[in-house]
């Protein structure tokens, strides 16, 4: 059964998505970012090729022609080469979650975000998915 991971707390939920894609990739994880539109997917695209700083982190577009192979894909549709770890920038649940080992989402500092991420919270809950949270405002010393 699928596992779950919140980040609550994100003070930049791409840049969020930015770390824990390169965390997860030094693990030997695959990654799909998938986002809500190609505003997104082109801001997230951007913030990959500078992010870390020191390193480079190989990503592309899920209909890419090297999607097969990368380690990290921007999805906005429904196209899938693994199904390791799905990172969501939606404010929703996706209907196609269940399909990846583990999903995290990230919830944003914001009011709106941080209902809209307790509202997915409990959906996975009532449906007896295995849950962890961690807040990053602690780690940020706030």
């Amino acid at each position: 059964m699928t596992k779950v991971d919140f980040y609550t707390g994100s003070e930049d939920k791409l840049r969020t998505a930015c770390q824990l894609s390169h965390k997860a990739i030094q693990n030997g994880l695959r990654v799909m970012l998938h986002v809500p539109d190609a505003d997104t997917a082109d801001k997230l695209d951007k913030l990959l090729w500078h992010y870390p700083a020191t390193a480079f982190m190989p990503h592309c577009r899920s209909n890419s022609d090297e999607a097969a192979t990368m380690p990290v894909i921007i999805g906005i549709d429904e196209i899938f080469h693994h199904s390791e770890l799905l990172i969501s920038l939606h404010s929703i649940c996706l209907p196609f979650f269940s399909r990846f080992e583990r999903v995290i989402e990230i919830v944003g500092q914001d009011d709106e975000d941080a209902k809209l991420g307790r509202e997915r919270y409990g959906f996975y809950r009532d449906r007896g998915y295995e849950l962890r949270h961690f807040d990053l405002r602690q780690k940020q010393g706030t």
